[in-house]
């Protein structure tokens, strides 16, 4: 993460900070996001959301589904719906171990963060998580909790 930070080009869009509270995370892939033009000048001014939206597999194809993109002011006449399903670009091997892993083993697709790479491109990554009981998600945010109040002593004590 620290090389892409230090690209001028990089820039991050839309982060789902919730996905990481609400599900374990079991492992992340990048891919790319097909959109119209209207859509990618909208995210240039940074008008987007991904916290209420999720992947899916559909007829052997990934469709992010429920994200939001603000409508671009300039294109009026050939603008683009704010919340449509928009086609995720992966590799025909990652695709089936993404429907292996959402049909079979009951998993869930969440996309993290969506973020323009070194080469200008906007890029979309997701992971493949189980959601976390309730019971997880107190031990979460106790286990958060010590570790800011360790910081705070260490640096009290220091």
């Amino acid at each position: 993460m620290a090389k892409q930070e230090q690209n001028k080009n990089y820039k991050v869009i839309a982060e789902n900070r919730r996905a990481r509270y609400d599900y374990a995370i079991e492992s992340d892939l990048e891919c790319g996001i097909q959109l119209m033009g209207s859509e990618v000048k909208s995210l240039r001014t940074g008008q987007s959301n991904i916290a209420e939206s999720y992947a899916s597999v559909e007829n052997g194809e990934l469709w992010l589904t429920n994200a939001y993109i603000a409508p671009y002011d300039a294109g009026r006449t050939f603008g683009h719906e704010e919340r449509r399903r928009r086609k995720l670009l992966v590799k025909g091997k990652e695709l089936a171990r993404l429907w292996n892993a959402t049909q079979r083993e009951g998993m869930t697709i969440v996309p993290l963060v969506m973020y323009f790479n070194d080469r200008g491109l906007v890029k979309l990554k997701i992971a493949v998580a189980k959601g976390k009981k309730t019971v997880d998600k107190r031990a979460t945010e106790a286990k958060r909790d010590w570790n800011r109040q360790k910081q705070r002593l260490l640096r009290q004590s220091g």
